[in-house]
């Protein structure tokens, strides 16, 4: 949830002109709680709750929406294939540090695993925070730079109907994610193989999140969204025919796919309904706030359910419903949508 509810803060932030500023608070927040996880003991679960939970998830929250919220200020055109491209390194992130720690965590320990993510961590923000750059000054130093008016994006029908199905498909986005190692080994799937379903899901979240918001720039974000909307929820179904190894990579593969174009695309679509350039941060960081409160929900319901009697292909139906649901929500919110003017 925090890297979501912290959008409305690091978003206005960011259509201020205080990228940097954001950039560089948020990374050493993240960098520091992640040192601070390697010196987390066992069993005392209030010093991860602290560390990874509020540190790192607020450091994530300062620095996710200007991240990936910058490539549209360059790009008219091709902005949807830009985002794409920026949000495509989460995805191999998440490849990589799953199969590093699974080797490392065994021969060097959690403590020191710990502290080598945290080193590359380093890293990749420096090197982030020196590589980007803003297109536009900041607004008290642009003529004519209007300061957006939050009151008004709830009059804006298009996109109140994006946040209402944000919020219904985030309860039952991210169940794969949790269960999926569970459910294989349930099904006789060797533990090793079950382990990197998450990595194959990851590394295929990537390609996702580059061909399908190439294709939002061909016929409109609204428009292919719906379709993986679809696909993502179908793919979900299909978990319940993982029963041995090769199931379990083609699943993985066709959910790590088409839920990173959903996550992809839903970022293009919030910020295309904005009015103008200075109102993406501001409408994008509102709109994901104001949905993370499906993934806080979700989370304690989905570790529920499992251990109530309900076997977990029930589960699993209980969350694609809600799927159901986000098509339609989305498809009166992608009519509203073109009647709206975009900048």
């Amino acid at each position: 949830m925090m890297p979501f509810a912290l959008g409305i803060v690091s978003g206005k932030l960011f259509d201020n002109g205080y990228f940097h500023h954001v950039e560089i608070v948020g990374a050493v927040v993240f960098t520091i709680s992640v040192f601070m996880l390697s010196l987390a003991k066992p069993l005392q679960y209030y010093q991860i709750f602290l560390s990874q939970g509020v540190g790192m998830g607020t450091g994530l929250g300062l620095t996710f929406v200007p991240t990936a919220s910058i490539a549209v200020h360059y790009f008219n055109k091709r902005r949807g294939l830009a985002s794409g491209v920026a949000l495509s390194g989460s995805a191999l992130g998440a490849t990589v540090f799953p199969i590093m720690l699974n080797h490392m965590v065994p021969k060097h320990g959690f403590a020191t695993s710990v502290r080598a993510t945290g080193y590359i961590v380093i890293g990749c923000l420096v090197s982030g925070n020196a590589l980007m750059r803003t297109r536009l000054p900041p607004r008290s130093q642009r003529p004519g730079a209007t300061t957006p008016d939050i009151k008004s994006f709830f009059t804006d029908y298009a996109y109140l109907w994006s946040i209402f199905g944000l919020l219904i498909s985030s309860i039952g986005f991210y169940f794969p994610v949790i269960y999926i190692q569970l459910y294989a080994v349930q099904h006789s799937v060797g533990s090793s193989l079950a382990f990197y379903s998450i990595a194959i899901l990851n590394i295929s979240s990537a390609f996702g999140r580059v061909s399908g918001n190439y294709l939002s720039d061909l016929y409109g974000s609204f428009n292919v969204m719906i379709v993986f909307t679809g696909f993502t929820g179908a793919s979900i179904w299909a978990m319940l025919g993982i029963h041995n190894a090769a199931t379990l990579v083609v699943i993985s593969i066709l959910y790590g796919y088409f839920s990173g174009a959903w996550l992809a695309l839903a970022l293009v679509a919030i910020s295309s309904l904005a009015r103008s350039a200075d109102e993406v941060g501001a409408r994008t960081g509102l709109a994901l706030a104001l949905s993370s409160v499906g993934s806080l929900v979700s989370a304690p319901i989905q570790g529920a359910l499992p251990y109530e009697r309900v076997p977990l292909d029930s589960t699993r139906c209980i969350f694609r419903l809600c799927y159901v649901r986000w098509c339609r929500f989305f498809h009166r919110c992608a009519h509203a949508a073109s009647k709206s003017a975009l900048f």
